[in-house]
């Protein structure tokens, strides 16, 4: 079933280790990503990829993902990203973190 934003979505903080991500309905079709991240040249395609591949997992399509890294893990991307999606869809309380 595809997700249905509804709202601006965000998760994270801008603290060293972590990454924000918001999560905002798209006027167009596709994921369009915006990353500013200081680690961007060496990891910028990793970081991308594993958001990618996480709203690919959720059904989400159509958005616009501003993501301001500031070093973090893939898991920890893929955790803010879950955050801000199940935020932007209004069910952050519905999420089965088990089968992600």
């Amino acid at each position: 079933m595809k997700m249905k934003i509804v709202k601006t979505g965000m998760s994270g903080t801008m603290e060293s280790s972590d990454i924000n991500i918001v999560i905002e309905k798209g006027h167009e079709a596709g994921i369009k990503i915006h990353l500013q991240s200081s680690v961007e040249k060496q990891f910028g395609a990793q970081i991308k990829s594993v958001i990618l591949e996480t709203l690919g997992e959720m059904k989400v399509n159509d958005v616009v993902v501003r993501a301001v890294d500031r070093g973090a893990l893939d898991c920890t991307i893929r955790a803010r990203v879950q955050s801000a999606v199940m935020r932007a869809v209004k069910k952050e309380n519905d999420m089965d973190w088990g089968i992600l």
